[in-house]
């Protein structure tokens, strides 16, 4: 009885330590794929003389960003805007986040 009682104060310590843990991971991602679009819309607006570039010219095999995978249901702006700070909606269904180009 003693050991089941330990064992739950443990897990009750350690499940918030983890999901701290799993929050700060899924920022540094979103935040990770922020920057790389904004990296591919700076490319594709020198390339072409572009002031704005629409996300999904940004994105896939032959483009400037290969592979683009979402960590926590995350939303990205369809139109990236030079010089203009990215807003990132629906971060874990709860979070918005800003990135600065």
């Amino acid at each position: 009885m003693i050991v089941v009682v330990i064992i739950g104060l443990l897990a009750s310590l350690a499940i918030p330590a983890f999901q701290k843990v799993r929050v700060a991971s899924q920022d540094k991602a979103v935040m990770n794929n922020a920057r790389q679009l904004a990296a591919a819309a700076d490319q594709y607006m020198l390339e072409y003389g572009a002031t704005q570039a629409q996300r999904i010219q940004l994105i896939g095999a032959t483009s400037y960003v290969k592979s683009f995978v979402t960590v926590a249901h995350e939303s990205y702006p369809d139109w990236i805007t030079q010089g203009v700070t990215l807003t990132i909606t629906g971060v874990a269904g709860q979070r918005t986040m800003t990135y600065s180009p």
